[in-house]
Parts: C-alpha cells; structure tokens; sequence
C-alpha cells in the first residue's frame, strides 16, 4: 500500500522559507509524476506544483517565482522549496501524484504570520 509522509510545515513570518519533505513508500517512485497540494480553512485542495519523472516542472501562478519542487528518486522523497512566504500560503500541504493517485497523508501545516 501506498504511503505518502509530509513533514517540513511550521510557522513562519512574512518573507520568510520552509522546505516541505514528502517520503514515498508503496509505489515506483521514480516513474510517477508528483505533485504538491494545499488546502487553507474553508477553500478547495490545489496543486501549485507539479513534477514529472523526467524532472520537468510546473507552478501555479500564485507561487510562480517563490516555490521550487524537486525530487530525489533515489530516497522517494519529493521536496517543496518555498521562499518570499506570504499570509495567503497559509495551508495544510499535502503531496499525492499527478493525476491525484494515492490515498492522501496527513499532511504538513504552514503558518505564515507575524
């Protein structure tokens, strides 16, 4: 069975960075395209980025420029570098395939507050 562990969250102020940690156990890591995902009080889960096995990415417009995704195939491990944080990342991140795939984990909760 498919586990995904989120773990990297905490709370952070304006402008500050995390780095969000996904471990991956259960699958083929390494054939699958990943993704991050977050969802604040109230509104919809998102992607806001996404990587494919070849290491090809892509971002929301909302973390354009801020988020960087990556992937260690080798540790099944998908990683979410996040700088320049902002109130509005405030969320429970979660990360799952793309298309979404596996049952979803616990996730990681981000505070972004001064």
């Amino acid at each position: 069975q498919v586990q995904l562990v989120e773990s990297g969250g905490g709370k952070v102020q304006p402008g500050g960075s995390l780095r969000l940690s996904c471990a991956v156990s259960g699958t083929i890591f390494s054939i699958n395209a990943m993704g991050w995902y977050r969802q604040a009080p109230g509104k919809q889960r998102d992607m806001v980025a996404g990587i494919t096995s070849g290491g090809t990415t892509n971002y929301a417009d909302s973390v354009k420029g801020r988020f960087t995704i990556s992937r260690d195939n080798a540790k099944n491990t998908l990683y979410l570098q996040m700088n320049s944080l902002k109130p509005e990342d405030t969320a429970v991140y979660y990360c799952n395939g793309v298309p979404i795939r596996y049952p979803w984990g616990q996730g990681t909760q981000v505070t972004v507050s001064s």
